[in-house]
């Protein structure tokens, strides 16, 4: 059996999480209060990525252990970003005029408690069918319009290399297709799912992306570290995206130190996405200042290829929308020669004058 699969098979879910978690020394009551929210929201985390815990209550603690929090959101919503509305056949959204996301699984390696879709993700019944899957291709397949395919889940990595190269296989021989994009965790919650095998398998269908999910430095370890690189020397581009939670990454040191070990193993900061309005992640959340301050704290202080987008998911479906600190102040005309000059404030607070043509 591969490394990957056994340590699958090893993952603690509401049923066996004492087990896991006897160490922490947790209170009978903090251990029913974990297991009550996991049978409301499936739990899933394996041995690799339990083992990156130092300490209960830390970064990697409050991503993958159920919190009694969950049960006591009343903000959230089932599906904030209207996924459901956006697909015209079931699995596929078609948002954006020339893209889709094409959801291929519904499992994942550990189940983050902030997901945007734990509606869906880690259910028996709401797993993905080949049936579904085809409805899905088909749909590319008669939809011209369609440059971009992104899978994605759950995890489009929990599926074996023959599914999942039976659908990337699919989507490439459609002539309008141009890039083929794979959103996974794997590197990070299970980097010993990049094998070389996986790696000369995806390299038969480029151009390809995978674009990655750190959130902390502490999930950066010598075998995360090892999976990008085999990825990268694969000629695959990977790009990261983080989501902003409150106790977990809302510091601009510790997101500093996140996104330069990224671009360090070759994966360039994509996303900083502000939490989804999601039923069950309340206490996820941050102001949107916490992020404007980060994307400022970086901004200039460090190489801007390390510098993500900051966006909001727009709620209702709208897509994203990038927010920025404000570096443009105003303008000046010049009364006599009729000239426009902008007033600029770069990050260290300093203005400067650019004038127009």
């Amino acid at each position: 059996m591969d490394a990957w699969k056994k340590l699958l098979a090893e993952s603690y879910d509401e049923k066996n999480i004492e087990k896991a978690l006897t160490k922490f020394h947790l209170s009978t009551k903090e251990i029913e209060e974990i297991k009550k929210v996991g049978a409301a929201y499936p739990l899933r985390v394996n041995p690799y990525y339990l083992g990156l815990i130092k300490k209960k209550g830390d970064a990697v603690w409050k991503q993958c252990i159920a919190d009694e929090q969950e049960l006591k959101d009343t903000e959230g919503l089932s599906d904030p970003l209207h996924e459901e509305e956006q697909s015209p056949v079931p699995g596929l959204i078609h948002r954006y005029p020339d893209r889709v996301l094409f959801l291929c699984s519904n499992q994942c390696s550990m189940y983050c408690r902030f997901c945007t879709r734990k509606r869906r993700v880690g259910h028996p019944d709401r797993e993905i069918s080949l049936s579904q899957i085809m409805k899905g291709i088909d749909y590319i397949k008669n939809h011209k319009e369609i440059r971009d395919v992104i899978l994605s889940g759950g995890d489009p990595l929990m599926l074996s290399n023959d599914k999942l190269e039976f659908i990337l296989k699919q989507i490439r021989a459609i002539k309008h297709v141009q890039i083929i994009r794979i959103g996974t965790r794997m590197p990070c919650a299970l980097p010993q799912r990049i094998t070389k095998k996986l790696c000369r398998m995806l390299a038969k269908y480029h151009p390809l992306y995978i674009n990655t999910h750190f959130n902390h430095p502490q999930e950066i370890t010598k075998e995360s570290i090892n999976a990008c690189s085999m990825l990268a020397d694969a000629g695959i581009a990977l790009g990261n995206q983080s989501v902003l939670l409150k106790g977990v990454n809302d510091n601009p040191k510790i997101m500093k130190e996140l996104v330069q070990k990224l671009l360090i193993m070759r994966v360039k900061p994509y996303y900083l996405y502000q939490a989804d309005i999601v039923k069950g992640t309340r206490h996820f959340r941050t102001e949107i200042s916490k992020g404007l301050e980060i994307i400022h704290s970086l901004q200039g202080f460090t190489s801007g290829m390390a510098v993500p987008h900051y966006v909001i998911d727009a709620p209702g479906g709208g897509g994203k929308i990038p927010l920025l600190p404000t570096y443009l102040i105003g303008e000046k005309k010049d009364r006599k020669s009729g000239k426009t000059t902008i007033v600029l404030k770069n990050y260290e607070g300093k203005t400067y004058e650019y004038p127009l043509p």
